[in-house]
This record gives structure tokens, C-alpha cells and sequence, in this order.
């Protein structure tokens, strides 16, 4: 179960209130991940849910500690090291992960083939929903995650890799709320899965 800073309602938030919620960390005008003349960054390419060549992934819009002050994770489970990037009303982003090979997991799973762990890379997936959820509020709240739907995984992520881990919010009633999870690894698509959270 994940948990973070959350609770939203699908519309009628003002970017203002999300710049407010990370403490004006980065810039949430119209401009941001969209294309001239408003085009979502949303694409199927090979499976992928966003085109990530069209980002600047060398640069971090929101750091670990901005994602700390809405996210209740810490420590090892705090997976997330930025955002590289998120549309202006905080329903899609991507946020990145340097796997490294001093990580808690590493020498258990496994001692001979280090691999990142499925239910790791789904919780970072996880953590991110809930952020994009809980940077909409301007209070602190918890949320938790009930469901995940058809979840498989593809490509292994390994120590060394640079890990994007996308989401894109499909459904929000205010209370529950509904997202779409990947993660790419060397530009191919390591997992996807839907999961289903709501706040508490």
C-alpha cells in the first residue's frame, strides 16, 4: 500500500493551487507539457504512454525534496528523485529513478542477477499517481492504494539504469481515483499496469 499527500476533485483546480502545494518549485503555466497550440504529449508509440524524446529529461522541473512536501514516503521507500515532467493540471507526469546498486533490495533479489523488484517498480509508479493526486489539494492528506489491474512486466530493470516511471490519471471522483503506470527502461517499456487508489 502506498501513501502520500492527496485528495482531489477532477476539475476546477487552478495551476496556482498546485504551485502553492510544492512551494513554487517550478513553473505551472499553460506552456508546460504541451506541444504549440496546447498538444497533449500523450502518444502510443511502441506501447509508451508519452513520447519522451519531445522532453528534456536532464533537467528536473520538481526535485526529491518538492516531491516530499506533498508525498508522505521516506527514507529507502521513497522512490522518486524528480519530476522531469507534468502537465499543467498535474494529471500526467514522469519522474525518473537512478537505480543504484547500493539499494536495500539488491543483494537479496538477486545475490547472483540483481533485478529491480515488480512490486517496486509498480509502488514508484504508485508514488507518483498519488503525487500528481495530492499536489492538487493544498492540505496534507493520505492516500492508499486498493487495486491494480492488469499489470505485466516486460523488460528488466537493472543497477546502472535510469528509470522513467510515467502515469497518466484517468478517472477521478473526488475521492477515488483511477491511473494508468509505466515504466521505460533504455527506451523500452519495462511495465504497465492500471491501479485504482483513493483518500483517506
Amino acid at each position: 500500500m502506498s501513501n502520500a499527500a492527496g485528495g482531489a476533485n477532477s476539475g476546477g483546480t487552478s495551476a496556482a493551487v498546485v504551485h502553492a502545494a510544492v512551494g513554487g518549485a517550478a513553473a505551472v503555466g499553460p506552456a508546460v507539457g504541451v506541444r504549440a497550440g496546447g498538444e497533449s504529449l500523450v502518444t502510443s508509440t511502441r506501447g509508451v504512454i508519452y513520447d519522451l524524446s519531445t522532453m528534456d529529461l536532464t533537467k528536473l522541473v520538481l526535485s526529491k525534496d518538492d516531491i516530499g512536501k506533498v508525498s508522505a514516503h521516506r527514507h529507502e521507500m521513497a522512490l522518486l528523485e524528480g519530476i522531469v515532467w507534468h502537465s499543467a493540471d498535474f494529471k500526467q507526469g514522469v519522474a525518473v529513478w537512478h537505480v543504484r546498486n547500493d539499494e536495500f533490495w539488491v543483494r537479496g533479489h538477486f545475490p547472483d542477477k540483481a533485478l529491480l523488484p515488480g512490486v517496486l517498480q509498480v509502488e514508484a509508479g504508485a508514488q507518483l499517481g498519488a503525487f500528481l493526486v495530492g499536489a492538487r489539494l493544498p492540505e496534507k492528506r493520505i492516500i492508499a492504494f486498493t487495486h491494480i489491474h492488469e499489470c505485466a512486466f516486460r523488460q528488466p530493470v537493472v543497477p546502472g539504469d535510469t528509470y522513467y516511471i510515467l502515469c497518466h490519471e484517468l478517472k477521478n471522483t473526488g475521492r477515488r481515483f483511477t491511473s494508468q503506470i509505466q515504466g521505460v527502461v533504455g527506451g523500452k517499456l519495462a511495465y504497465d499496469a492500471h491501479i485504482s487508489g483513493m483518500v483517506l
